[in-house]
């Protein structure tokens, strides 16, 4: 494993540590890590920082959904096109080409089950080469990035076991 690497696993189990933390856990000089990171951006490998949220312990309402799209392809669009065209809506969060029953998974977010369907039914049914949609809400999330949510095990009963 490179010092990249070893860099980049670092970033993705905490975005927050700082250039002397890196230094120090990967033995390069903190002038190195900034080299290595500002490389990382420019060649588009980190992509981006983000922190992962637990809407649920927020007064902030937020709904989430997966949607599975199938579409068709014809001779002057394919999957890029399209995936090109749907990323760019700012509902859509996540979007991937999967192998199975269908062709994309797209997570999307609104500020209510409404908005999401509006959003689906007026802006993504509407693109000519989707050809069906099928939207599951969802109604907890409990692992986000590799981080477990709703951890809090404030269940005090006592267990009883035959």
């Amino acid at each position: 494993m490179t010092a990249r690497d070893d860099l980049l696993d670092l970033l993705v189990e905490d975005a927050r540590h700082t250039t002397a933390d890196l230094a120090r856990m990967t033995d390069l000089t903190e002038d190195e890590v900034e080299a290595a990171l500002a490389a990382l951006e420019e060649e588009g490998v980190v992509a981006g920082y983000q922190a992962i949220v637990d809407w649920d312990k927020t007064d902030r309402e937020v709904v989430r959904a997966t949607v599975e799209l199938n579409v068709t392809l014809d001779r002057e669009t394919g999957y890029g096109d399209i995936a090109e065209r749907l990323a760019r809506f700012p509902q859509v969060k996540t979007l991937r080409l999967v192998s199975g029953d269908y062709d994309f998974l797209m997570e999307v977010e609104g500020a209510s089950m409404h908005d999401v369907s509006i959003f689906i039914s007026e802006k993504v049914a509407p693109v000519p080469e989707v050809t069906q949609t099928v939207t599951h809400y969802i109604m907890t999330t409990y692992k986000e990035g590799g981080v477990v949510l709703n951890d809090d095990d404030d269940d005090d009963r006592l267990s009883v076991s035959p």
